[in-house]
């Protein structure tokens, strides 16, 4: 049988598969475990080398694997290598592959059945994402880190090596990217364009159908490699069913009427409804939802120019250490997050690096508190009272964060520090950051991989913007960054992490505001249900 014909009959099978599901309602189905939840974002694509974003990261890691991967404790774990060693300069690794892994069957390959996983299909995967013709947003994750000639080596079938320029001991975080998933060389080019829509990989789920704007399913990978502590395959369950429902009002009532069994955060006018000012489950909704929150890595945070050479600062007081050290003492962050967001986070009083990641420590890096008294204490200093007022401060903001912003302007308003708020589109506002054009502005960063370096990497001089969005120099800083990257010892590593974020809270081109936290909202039937601060969403062990 032709290729053609078999991907024919594979494509009616599946049209037939996926009616059943997105409607639910047909009895031959209502047995079937399918997990059910809404993108708002939409979709654009499933090729890996194109995760950019949750959205895309999510449905990914159901169909793909990685060499290694991000346990709950945010730690690397095995996943496609089952063990690997640095070499003793620490220039390169070796990965030893598992030997029990099958590429979903589909028609690109021979009978349609799945071919085994070898370590050609790593490199092939890894070269792809840096292939300028490819042009993937996440080519950057190797810039100036492997070997510009030969940096990702099949040594045999199940023996796979990367080659660094230097030691670089945050590599295997970055290789639990979803842009580094591992596909079938045979379905990119087979596919071709189409491949966005095609995905052929390794993971616990394989594709079923899309139907772009209304339902994307998955099925469950009957030759998945993975076992539970008793010997039983993974996953539990029969299938995936992503909706598209674009208004986050409307997927919170499709949550409600138990059309979906899982919801990611929720529209801001429902957390009332549903959470306490201190962030827990109203008494009229238990038992009837469960919700699971943990930190998530983000940090929300003000950034200031740093650079005193930009225009802006030339003859502004706002180049002055004091006055936005006198910034930071001025909000009231706990008030912020108890009245704005239903204690959904947490104060941003221990530096950029937020709760949740390994090298964290509020012990040893003190932030700022709410000390009005202060912050008028270092205006005065810097020769501002009532009779010498600051100039208005302008903050740039996007329109979402309106609420926010009108309170942080308030609180340094009372301060003593002039200041009104701007709103402006979120692209125009990340291009003016980008150039440099907006002195005082909303920021977040949300980690990329699970190693504060990526953190401190947005005030590293030699980074443009982003992620060096307030053109912070500091030569020490820079060699602290540099130096970091040739401690092996974990704990050793972190200590200088800490120090570098209490010399970024003591120039203070940035004013902390809260790490983020995950608030996720599920059906009392879904069981296992486990994500980490990374905020991957994880479906190998749910039950239904």
């Amino acid at each position: 049988m032709s290729l053609s014909i078999n991907k024919y009959l594979s494509v009616t099978l599946v049209i037939v598969f996926v009616t059943a599901l997105i409607s639910c309602k047909t009895n031959n189905f209502s047995n079937k475990k399918i997990f059910r939840y809404n993108e708002s974002a939409g979709i654009a694509t499933l090729d890996p080398a194109f995760a950019k974003n949750q959205a895309i990261m999510w449905p990914v890691h159901q169909l793909y694997n990685t060499l290694v991967e991000v346990d709950d404790n945010m730690n690397i774990k095995p996943s496609l290598a089952k063990s690997w060693d640095f070499s003793t300069d620490g220039r390169s690794i070796i990965f030893h592959l598992r030997q029990d892994v099958f590429f979903h069957d589909d028609p690109v390959f021979n009978n349609g059945k799945g071919r085994k996983l070898i370590a050609n299909d790593i490199a092939y995967s890894l070269f792809r994402i840096i292939d300028e013709k490819i042009a993937s947003p996440g080519a950057w994750i190797f810039n100036d880190k492997v070997d510009s000639i030969n940096p990702f080596v099949a040594v045999n079938d199940s023996t796979f090596k990367i080659v660094l320029t230097a030691p670089y001991p945050p590599i295997l975080g970055v290789l639990s990217m979803s842009y580094c998933s591992v596909l079938a060389k045979e379905a990119v080019e087979y596919y071709a364009s189409d491949f966005r829509r095609h995905p052929v990989g390794t993971g616990p789920f394989s594709f079923v159908a899309w139907d772009e704007g209304q339902a994307l399913v998955f099925k469950r990978n009957n030759h998945y490699f993975e076992k539970d502590v008793n010997g039983t395959s993974l996953p539990y369950l029969d299938g995936i069913k992503i909706s598209f429902l674009d208004s986050k009002a409307s997927e919170f009532m499709e949550f409600r009427q138990q059309h979906l069994d899982f919801i990611n955060d929720i529209e801001p006018s429902f957390k009332d409804e549903l959470l306490s000012k201190s962030g827990d489950l109203k008494k009229e909704w238990m038992g009837k939802i469960v919700l699971q929150k943990h930190p998530y890595l983000n940090t929300e945070y003000l950034g200031f120019i740093y650079d005193s050479t930009n225009s802006l600062l030339k003859n502004s007081p706002w180049k002055n250490k004091k006055i936005r050290q006198a910034v930071n003492y001025a909000i009231d962050r706990n008030k912020l997050l108890l009245y704005l967001r239903n204690s959904i986070g947490t104060a941003a009083t221990s530096g950029f690096i937020p709760a949740g990641m390994p090298s964290f420590n509020a012990e040893k890096v003190k932030g700022y508190d709410y000390n009005p008294e202060k912050s008028k204490q270092l205006l005065k200093q810097a020769g501002f009272d009532d009779l010498h007022p600051l100039p208005v401060l302008k903050l740039y903001t996007v329109p979402n964060y309106v609420s926010i912003g009108s309170f942080l302007v308030n609180e340094l308003n009372q301060a003593g520090i002039p200041a009104i708020l701007e709103t402006v589109q979120k692209s125009l506002l990340l291009e003016q950051m980008s150039k440099s054009q907006v002195l005082f502005f909303r920021g977040s960063w949300i980690a990329d991989f699970p190693d504060a370096s990526n953190y401190l990497s947005v005030f590293y001089s030699k980074n443009p913007a982003p992620p060096n969005y307030t053109r912070y120099k500091n030569a020490l800083y820079d060699s602290m960054f540099e130096a970091s990257f040739q401690i092996s010892n974990d704990s050793i590593r972190y200590r200088v992490y800490q120090s570098m974020d209490r010399m970024i809270l003591e120039d203070a081109p940035i004013v902390p505001l809260w790490y983020d936290m995950v608030l996720q909202f599920l059906q009392p039937g879904i069981k296992n249900f486990k994500t980490n601060a990374m905020n991957m969403l994880e479906l190998r062990n749910v039950k239904k």
